[in-house]
Order: C-alpha cells, then structure tokens, then sequence
C-alpha cells in the first residue's frame, strides 16, 4: 500500500512539471483532405501531436506554454525525397575529394543540415555520399547535431565507368577497380552483395544510377548502365532487407529497366517518354522531380570553370528539359513525389521547387501534399509523418502567407518545430 501511494504521489508530483506547448494556428493545411482549415490550436505533449482543437485553447496548467500563430499558415513538417547532405556544388567541388578528409566533409555537412531543417524540412532522404550521411544521421538522431530525419542510401551503386563510379576522371593509377564494397556492380552476384553491404554499413534505402548523369566526369548522361536482371537482384534483395529503391536515371532505357526491375522512385527522369510515364503508373512507381537542380545546372554551366569542360554539354542539354517532362508527367497521372536534389544548390533553398511545379501547372496544394503525405507514405512513414494529426509526431512548420495562395511562401518558412523541440522561433 505504502509503495501504491509512493508511485501516485510521484505521478501527481512530477506531472505538475509537464509541459504541453499550445500551438495557437490561424491556418492549418489538412494534407490529407486537401484544404486549409482556420483558428485552431494545436496540443504537442513530448515529441507528439496530442490533440487538435477548434478555436484558440487556453493551457490546462501553469507550466503549458502558448506558441502564437495566429496570422501564420501551419502545416506538417516537410520532407524532401532526394538531398546530397554531404556536400555543396561549387567550382571546388571536384577536387575536394582529393583535398578533403572524411573529418572536413562531416562537420560541412552539419553546417547544411542546419540549412535543411530551418528551410522547414523535417525529414530528407539522402541519395548518396561517402558515407558520412550515416554518421550524420546517427548524430542527429543522438540530439549531438541540428539537422532534419535522415533516411540515407550511404553510398549509391553504379556498374563501373557509370555515374557514381567513384573513380570516374582519376588518373589510371589511381582507378584501381572498386566493386561491390565501393558501390561498384557488374553481375547479379555484384548487385546482391553491394545491397548487403550498404545494409551493413546502415543504409536506410538503396540508391542505383540506371543512367548516366550531367555532373559525373563521364560522356554520356543518358545511357542505360544497368541490365534488368541486376536491378531486379538489387530490388529483390533490397526488399529482403526492407529497403526500398531509388533510380536516377535522366535516359528513358534506363528508366524502363528501372521500373520493370522494381524500383520505387526514379529521379530526374528528364527523357521520359509517354510509354515509360504508363509504365510507372502499372508499376506503381514515383516520380521525383528535382527542377531546380536541373535549373541550377543550366545556368552554372555558363560559367566558365564551374564544372569540368565533359560537364558542360550535358548540363545545357539535360538541365532545361526537367520541368517540361515533369508537366508532361503529372498531366499524365504519374503520381510525384517532392524532391530537389539539394547539394547540386545551396542546402536550405529547397523550397523553390515548390514554385517550380506550381510553374508546371500542379496545383499548389498538391505540391504541398507531394512533400508530406505523398512521401511519408514513400517512406513507410505515414502513421507518424506528413499530416498535424493526433498521435503523430510533432514535426509543424509556419509560413507568413497562405502558401495555397502564393506558392512563394514556402520560400520563407518562420517556424520549425520537430519532434515537439523548436528549432526555428519567431522574430
């Protein structure tokens, strides 16, 4: 009896010290339904979404505390599906590697973790590095470092002399022949292994390069460098170890083998014929846009020395196309999932995607739903992120104006709360 009364006695005692934090919403996007609701509190007890409120709640307790967002527009925390936290482009950005240690990639990638989440998104999934993503993540995860939920890939796999061959435009002796452990395929036997060694080194998904790419020192930026058998081995075996699998892939061959071979999302995608956008929707596969890479490249390759000269062609010829295919593509019913392949640009100006596919005639609510919904489920995610909804986690960002009013609003998020901790507070 003594010891029943001790734990309530406790109970009582420290529940006087909880403190709820009361979100007092003057717009609210319900993601799910598509619609912007008004005056609503919201209630984060933790890291969770407690309870969701008409009207403006008052606390319950002394120690509650009252976020005002009154003339703010509230919605879910955003999630970009294709990130490079590592690194930034620039014109160093090809001897780096040669010049940077594994320690001096880290602390940059801390620096645009921080960029990612105050731009308001909460979760990214990182589609390829050296493997300080995994670390990065970790980190984060720890509370040692500010940066968004990572899901990573490590390092992405190609087949040798293909976009993420690690040895592309090194000298010959220093090529040496990297396989599976390096990301580097050439058989079914290759591909099963390298997917088992990203699991191992704690890879989140599986990253392929089904084509060639603009900013890899390599010809060709479309040619298909995967056979289907090897991408049905890696999605297979993926699956096996519960991860899903992203393709890039800017050749339309490349694309049909990636899709036929089970992947979940391909990225860029820019060639993509009408046949391969009807393969996607049997396939039930993602499109992930990334527009403002595609921009980003076009208009540095007309600089004079920011990429190497085998760079450049590609990047006219490739870069402009993407936001014309990705009309062509939601026109068509292929379902989109955000992403932004941010690292090609400045970490934190993720947002611009969004004015980008609002440009290609997607409706601004949807966009906003292809960056949550749409990619929490993506993720396996859906019962957790993408919606303010009770018992989900409590990852909420504010805008000044009504994004479903102007698209540039999601340029300038004022509000980053994730997991109930507010990383990003009002001026």
């Amino acid at each position: 009896m003594k010891k029943l009364l001790f734990i309530l006695f406790v109970i009582i005692f420290w529940s006087g010290f909880s403190q709820n934090t009361y979100l007092h919403c003057g717009k609210l996007i319900d993601t799910k339904k598509g619609v912007v609701l008004e005056n609503k509190t919201i209630v984060v007890s933790g890291s969770k979404i407690i309870s969701i409120e008409n009207g403006f709640s008052l606390p319950q307790n002394e120690n509650d505390k009252i976020i005002d967002l009154k003339n703010k527009t509230v919605m879910p925390g955003l999630i970009d599906m294709h990130v490079h936290i590592e690194h930034e482009s620039s014109p160093k950005r090809y001897i780096e590697k040669y010049t940077l240690n594994e320690a001096d990639v880290a602390f940059k990638s801390t620096l645009y973790a921080k960029a990612t989440l105050q731009a308001g998104f909460t979760t990214v999934r990182d589609l390829g590095g050296s493997g300080v993503n995994i670390a990065l993540r970790k980190a984060i995860n720890r509370g040692d470092v500010e940066g968004p939920r990572i899901f990573t890939a490590g390092k992405s796999l190609a087949t040798t002399g293909g976009h993420a061959d690690p040895t592309n435009g090194m000298r010959n002796s220093l090529k040496g022949d990297p396989g599976p452990k390096e990301g580097v395929i050439n058989s079914v036997e290759d591909a099963k292994k390298a997917v088992r060694q990203r699991y191992k080194n704690g890879a989140d998904c599986i990253k392929i390069t089904a084509t060639g790419g603009v900013l890899s020192v390599a010809k060709s930026g479309t040619n298909p460098q995967f056979t289907i058998e090897e991408v049905k081995a890696i999605c297979e075996t993926a699956k096996d170890y519960g991860m899903h699998v992203a393709a890039h892939a800017h050749g339309d061959e490349g694309m049909q083998r990636a899709i036929i071979g089970g992947v979940k999302t391909i990225e860029h995608g820019t060639l993509m014929s009408e046949e391969t956008m009807e393969l996607m929707k049997k396939h039930n596969a993602y499109y992930v846009p990334t527009i403002t890479a595609g921009k980003e490249v076009e208009s540095k390759a007309k600089i004079k020395g920011f990429y190497p000269d085998i760079v450049v062609p590609k990047a006219l010829a490739i870069g402009p196309q993407i936001q014309t295919t990705f009309s062509k593509a939601y026109k068509k019913g292929v379902g989109i999932a955000f992403g932004t392949d941010a690292g090609v640009f400045k970490h934190g100006d993720n947002g611009k995607e969004f004015g980008f596919m609002v440009e290609a005639g997607m409706p601004a609510i949807e966009t906003i739903q292809s960056a949550t919904i749409t990619n929490a489920k993506i993720l396996e995610m859906e019962n957790d992120l993408g919606q303010l909804k009770e018992g989900f986690v409590a990852d909420i960002v504010a805008t000044d104006g009504d994004p479903t009013q102007n698209i540039k609003a999601m340029e300038n998020i004022i509000f980053v709360m994730k997991e109930g901790v507010v990383y990003k507070k009002l001026d």
